[in-house]
C-alpha cells in the first residue's frame, strides 16, 4: 500500500495515470534574463522596507541598526544560496513545493507548498492595506478601501497581461525608488557633512550605552524578513532564459543588492540622525527623511513607498499564481489552476484567486498578516535547506570534501539559523500558522483517501 508521504519516485516508464503527469513542455514564454530577475526580486522586497521598522530596530539594537542589518545578511546568503542550487538541480515554477517534492516525495511537497502559500497568497495583501493607509493619510476625504480595491484591479490587469508587463511595470518602480533613495542620500550626506561633527563607526557602536551582541541579533532575526523576495526569484524559472544558470545568479545578485541597499540606507540614516529613541519608534522614518529634506521629501517618500507597495503586490500576486499553477499542474489542486491562458500564456485563474484572497484586507489587521507570512516565510527556508542535503548529498552522493561542505554543513548551518529564527516568532504566529498547516494536513488526508493512495504529483522535464 502507498502512502502519502512516499520518499521514493516513481520510475519514468510506469503509467500512473490518476498519480502522475508528464510534461515535456511547459507552455510559459522565456523572456526574463539575469537584470530582469533581480527587478523582480528587488521589487518584491521593497528596498525602502527598511523604513518600516527602523524606528523599533534602532530602539531595540540601540543605534545599532546597521551591525543588525549586517548580521541579517549574512543569515539570509547561506538560504538564498540553497535555493540556488535547488533552482540549478530543479529549473522549474514552484520554488519550495517543487524542490520539496522532487527531494523528500509529493506528500512531504505539497506540506511545503501548503505552507508557501501562506507566505505568498497574504503578502499582496499586506501591501494593499498598507497603501490604503498611506493614501487615506495623505487624502482623507478617500476611503483606504477604494484605494486598495484600485490597486487590486490594476495589479490583477498588469499580471493577466503577462510577465512582460510585469518586469516594465517594476523598470518604473524601481526606478522612482531609486530616485528618492539618491535624493535622500545626497541630502542627508551634504547635512552631515556640514555638521563638522561625523563619527563613521557610529552606526555600528550605536548611541552611549548601548551593550552586548544579543540586541543585534535581536534586531537580525526581524530584519530577515525584509529579505523575502529572493525566493520568489525562484518562482520565474520558466519564464526565464537559461534557468540553470540565470536563476542561481539573480536569487545571489538580489540578496546581496538588497543588503547593501538596506545597510547603505542604515548608516546614513544613523549619521544624519544619531539616535537611539524616537517620540514615536512606528513614525520614525518620518523624522529621519524630515531631517534630510523637509516636507517635501517626506511627500516624495510617501509616493515612493506607495509605489514600492503597488510593485510588490504585483510581483508577489505573479509569484503566488506560478505556486498555485505549479500545485494545480500536479495535482494536488484541482486541474483549473493547472492551465495556461491560450493567447496570453498566464495561469489567469490562479491570478484571479489570488486577487479574491487579496480583498480580505478590507477585515484583517496588520498584526495578524504579518503574523502568517512570517511563519510561511521559515517553513520555506528551512525546507530548501534541507533539500539540498537530501538531493545532493543523498539522492546525487555527492559526498567527499567539497560536497561534505556545499551538501551539509553550508545548507546546515542554512537551516541552523533558520531554527534561530523561529524564535522571534510570536505566539500568535506560531497559532495561525499550525492551524494553517493543519488544515492542509486535512485537505491532503482528503485527496489521498486517508493516507491509503499516493498524493498526485508531476514528474517534471525541461522542454
Amino acid at each position: 500500500m502507498s502512502s502519502a508521504f512516499d520518499t521514493q519516485k516513481t520510475s519514468t516508464h510506469e503509467n500512473h495515470v490518476s498519480s502522475e503527469t508528464r510534461t515535456t513542455g511547459n507552455g510559459w514564454r522565456r523572456v526574463l534574463g539575469v537584470p530582469s530577475l533581480v527587478l523582480l526580486g528587488l521589487v518584491y522586497m521593497v528596498p525602502l522596507t527598511i523604513f518600516s521598522t527602523y524606528g523599533i530596530v534602532v530602539e531595540l539594537t540601540g543605534g545599532r541598526l546597521s551591525a543588525a542589518y549586517t548580521a541579517a545578511l549574512v543569515v539570509m546568503l547561506f538560504t538564498a544560496r540553497s535555493y540556488g542550487r535547488m533552482a540549478k538541480a530543479f529549473p522549474f515554477a514552484g520554488s519550495a513545493y517543487t524542490y520539496a517534492t522532487s527531494s523528500f516525495g509529493p506528500g512531504l511537497g505539497f506540506m511545503a507548498g501548503w505552507s508557501l502559500l501562506l507566505d505568498y497568497l497574504l503578502l499582496p495583501m499586506i501591501n494593499y492595506l498598507l497603501i490604503g493607509i498611506y493614501l487615506n493619510a495623505a487624502f482623507p476625504a478617500v476611503p483606504a478601501w477604494l484605494f486598495m480595491l484600485v490597486s487590486v484591479g490594476a495589479v490583477t490587469a498588469l499580471n493577466v497581461f503577462g510577465i512582460t508587463a510585469v518586469a516594465r511595470a517594476n523598470f518604473l518602480v524601481v526606478g522612482l525608488q531609486a530616485l528618492f533613495i539618491v535624493l535622500f542620500v545626497g541630502l542627508a550626506w551634504a547635512s552631515v557633512a556640514g555638521s563638522g561633527k561625523l563619527d563613521l563607526f557610529a552606526p555600528f557602536t550605536g548611541v552611549d550605552g548601548a551593550e552586548g551582541f544579543s540586541p543585534i541579533l535581536a534586531g537580525a532575526a526581524i530584519l530577515c524578513l525584509s529579505y523575502l523576495g529572493f525566493d520568489a526569484v525562484s518562482t520565474f524559472a520558466e519564464e526565464a532564459k537559461n534557468p540553470r544558470h540565470s536563476i542561481p545568479r539573480a536569487i545571489m545578485l538580489t540578496t546581496v543588492l538588497a543588503g547593501i541597499i538596506f545597510l547603505g540606507l542604515a548608516y546614513i540614516s544613523h549619521l544624519l540622525l544619531p539616535v537611539g529613541v524616537f517620540s514615536n519608534a512606528d513614525s520614525a522614518a518620518i523624522e529621519v527623511v524630515g531631517a534630510a529634506g523637509g516636507n517635501f521629501l517626506v511627500a516624495f517618500f510617501t509616493a515612493a513607498y506607495i509605489a514600492g507597495g503597488l510593485g510588490s503586490a504585483l510581483t508577489s500576486q505573479a509569484s503566488v499564481s506560478r505556486i498555485i499553477y505549479s500545485m494545480g499542474r500536479g495535482g494536488v489542486l484541482p486541474s483549473v489552476f493547472g492551465r495556461l491562458h491560450p493567447r496570453l500564456g498566464t495561469p489567469v485563474v490562479p491570478i484571479i484567486v489570488t486577487s479574491a484572497v487579496s480583498l480580505l484586507a478590507f477585515v484583517l489587521d496588520l498584526t495578524t498578516v504579518s503574523s502568517l507570512i512570517s511563519f510561511g516565510a521559515l517553513v520555506a527556508f528551512s525546507v530548501v535547506n534541507m533539500c539540498v542535503i537530501k538531493h545532493y548529498f543523498i539522492n546525487e552522493k555527492d559526498r567527499g570534501l567539497k560536497g561534505l561542505l556545499n551538501n551539509v554543513l553550508l545548507p546546515g548551518a542554512g537551516f541552523v539559523l533558520t531554527l534561530w529564527l523561529w524564535t522571534s516568532l510570536s505566539g500568535l504566529s506560531f497559532t495561525l500558522g499550525l492551524s494553517w498547516a493543519a488544515l492542509g494536513l486535512v485537505y491532503l488526508a482528503c485527496l489521498t483517501r486517508g493516507f491509503r493512495r499516493s498524493t498526485p504529483h508531476l514528474q517534471l522535464e525541461e522542454a
